[in-house]
C-alpha cells in the first residue's frame, strides 16, 4: 500500500509505523474500498506541494467511486454521488464555472484531498472507525500543518473535519456545513470555498488553486 507514497511523507510514516502495521493487519482478510493500491493516493504528491487541505469522512462506500482522494471518482464516472453533485453546485454558483473538474486535478495543483478514514467497507459507510485511521490522519494533517507553516488554508466541510481546527491550531480556515444531501442545505450552498480559499491564498503570498 505504502509504495507509491512521497519520500517527503517518510517521517510521518516511521513515527506512524506501529498504527499502520495494526491497521494492515485488521485489513488482511477482509474486503475494502478503495482497493489496496489506492489507500495512500493522498500520499503521492509531497506535502510541500499542497496549498489547501481539504478534509473528507469516509471513501465512497462504492466500490466504483472510491479512489483514494476525498470527494474525487474516477475518470469516465457517469452517475455522481450526491455530495459530488452539491460540490459541483457550489462551483458553479462560487465560480460560474460551465464545466466540472475531475477533482483529482486538483491533487496536482496543490489541494490534499484527505479523507478521515482510508479505507471502508465495500458499500457500507463508516465501517472502519474503530481501525485507528483517525489517529494516522490527524497526525497527517499535523505534519502537513508543520511542514507549511502558516502557508496553508484548510477547507473544513462540516462538524467532522472541523474537530481538528483546535487540535492542530489551524490559521487560514474556511468552515461550512458539509456538502452531503443531509446537510449542505444548513450553510454549504453559498459558503463559496473555492473563491475564499483563492483570496487567502492570494493574502499568504501564495497561488491561487486552479479549480477549473
Amino acid at each position: 500500500m505504502l509504495d507509491s507514497v512521497h519520500p517527503d511523507w517518510q517521517p510521518l510514516l516511521a513515527a506512524q509505523r506501529e498504527r499502520l502495521a495494526a491497521i494492515f493487519k485488521e485489513l488482511e482478510n477482509q474486503a475494502f474500498v478503495p482497493q489496496a493500491s489506492s489507500v495512500f493516493r493522498a500520499f503521492e504528491i509531497s506535502p510541500r506541494e499542497y496549498r489547501v487541505l481539504i478534509l473528507g469522512q469516509d471513501p465512497y462506500p462504492n466500490p466504483a467511486h472510491a479512489m483514494g482522494l476525498a470527494f474525487a471518482v474516477p475518470v469516465g464516472t457517469q452517475v455522481f454521488p450526491p455530495t459530488l453533485k452539491n460540490i459541483y453546485r457550489e462551483l458553479q454558483s462560487d465560480l460560474s464555472v460551465r464545466e466540472f473538474p475531475n477533482l483529482a486535478d486538483w491533487q496536482n495543483r496543490g489541494v490534499f484531498l484527505l479523507n478521515r478514514h482510508l479505507t471502508t467497507a465495500p458499500n457500507q459507510t463508516a465501517a472502519h472507525l474503530s481501525l485507528g485511521w483517525g489517529e494516522f490522519t490527524l497526525a497527517a494533517a499535523e505534519f502537513l500543518v508543520e511542514v507549511k507553516k502558516s502557508q496553508l488554508v484548510s477547507i473544513l466541510w462540516g462538524n467532522k473535519a472541523q474537530e481538528i481546527q483546535q487540535q492542530l491550531g489551524l490559521e487560514s480556515v474556511i468552515s461550512s456545513a458539509h456538502p452531503s444531501p443531509l446537510s449542505a442545505y444548513r450553510g454549504f450552498y453559498g459558503s463559496r470555498p473555492f473563491s475564499k480559499a483563492s483570496q487567502l491564498l492570494r493574502e499568504l503570498g501564495e497561488q491561487p488553486i486552479e479549480w477549473v
